[in-house]
């Protein structure tokens, strides 16, 4: 009988993501916040502002003269400003934190690329990095992401923000067409 020295180390196992919260429970929850912003900030929820004051606070490290020549930015950063002195800014850190602590909690922190079989991964983050791009430009044109128009502006029944839903949720809609195969 041969003696068979090699072993093989037990694979490490990786424990199951934990399931989601019911659709209903976690927008029941998520409608609190959102009174709880209203009541207590006098402010809804939102993040392309706090990405607009981000960008705004390095230009004015970079070049603090343009910043003071600018309209769009010199109300958030011109003169003695800081842009990161508004409320959006630890609303949108505290979504960062939350989400990945979240993640954590129900096992599904990976680095991974999510696409379909007929797309190399370049292509993928190109494409998202595009896509996120054009969203918060078209986010900051029409005052609002979809955090702050959808919940913040449909809350308080704007028209301009339900409008801005229909275009973002039409519009997805009618790209999915031509990127599908994408994914198939």
């Amino acid at each position: 009988m041969e003696n068979d020295m090699t072993t093989t180390a037990p694979a490490k196992k990786m424990s199951s993501p934990k399931p989601y919260v019911h659709p209903y429970f976690g927008g029941m929850v998520l409608g609190i916040v959102l009174f709880l912003a209203f009541f207590l900030t006098g402010n809804g929820l939102g993040s392309s502002g706090a990405t607009a004051r981000l960008d705004a606070f390095i230009e004015d490290q970079i070049a603090p003269s343009h910043v003071d020549r600018t309209p769009y930015l010199l109300k958030m950063a011109g003169g003695d400003k800081n842009p990161l002195d508004d409320w959006i800014v630890p609303v949108f850190f505290g979504a960062l934190v939350g989400g990945f602590v979240s993640g954590k909690i129900g096992n599904r922190v990976k680095l991974e690329t999510t696409k379909g079989p007929h797309i190399s991964n370049r292509a993928r983050w190109l494409f998202a990095f595009l896509g996120g791009v054009l969203f918060l430009y078209g986010a900051r044109m029409a005052r609002g992401c979809t955090s702050g128009q959808a919940l913040s502006g449909g809350a308080t029944l704007s028209a301009g923000s339900w409008a801005v839903m229909f275009a973002i949720f039409g519009g997805a809609y009618g790209l999915a067409y031509f990127v599908r195969k994408m994914w198939n």
